[in-house]
């Protein structure tokens, strides 16, 4: 048995409701989910307390307790963001934005936004990274500063003040504010 034979190991996550009495689920409810394998695929049913019976044709069951799911996390950085400034500072070619450039792309290569398709080495021994923009097919140079590992925190509050959030020291206790003695 497996996916050779055409079958489906996707199983989705817990309803949000009885599979039976349609009845929603509150949080930390107690509830019983049973596995099952119809048409090529494995299903999940998830039923509450009082519609839960054995049935013989279940691959597995059990009780388990019903979660809310938390909000979704609010990304610290959105996207667009990135890419906008991205190309705000490639578009200055300034040499003074290499650092932060080189951050905001490896940004987006890990959000899988960019795809690093070659390195060069320039006439002057410099490394540029060649990426393409996998929705756009957009190619983007960019400078390598082969930033050091103590390089780095600096850079990315850089990247955080650009991007219009606060440094992580930016916060000012009540007892270091500037105040003039009367």
């Amino acid at each position: 048995m497996g996916r050779e034979n055409g079958e489906n190991w996707h199983v989705r996550k817990c309803a949000k409701a009885c599979e039976q009495c349609e009845k929603v689920f509150q949080d930390q409810e107690a509830l019983y989910s049973s596995l099952f394998f119809e048409a090529c695929a494995y299903i999940r049913k998830d039923v509450c307390e009082a519609c839960w019976k054995k049935d013989e044709t279940v691959l597995s069951s059990w009780r388990t307790v019903f979660m809310v799911p938390p909000p979704p996390a609010e990304e610290v950085v959105k996207k667009e963001t990135v890419e906008s400034l991205l190309r705000k500072l490639l578009a200055k070619e300034n040499d003074e934005d290499l650092n932060a450039t080189f951050i905001l792309t490896v940004m987006l290569e890990r959000k899988k936004i960019l795809v690093e398709r070659d390195v060069q080495i320039t006439e002057d021994g410099r490394k540029m990274r060649v990426y393409e923009h996998k929705k756009t097919g957009e190619t983007f140079m960019v400078f390598d500063p082969e930033l050091k590992l103590t390089e780095l925190e600096e850079v990315q509050e850089e990247v955080v003040v650009l991007l219009g959030g606060k440094p992580r020291n930016a916060e000012v206790s009540e007892g270091s504010k500037d105040t003039k003695p009367d």
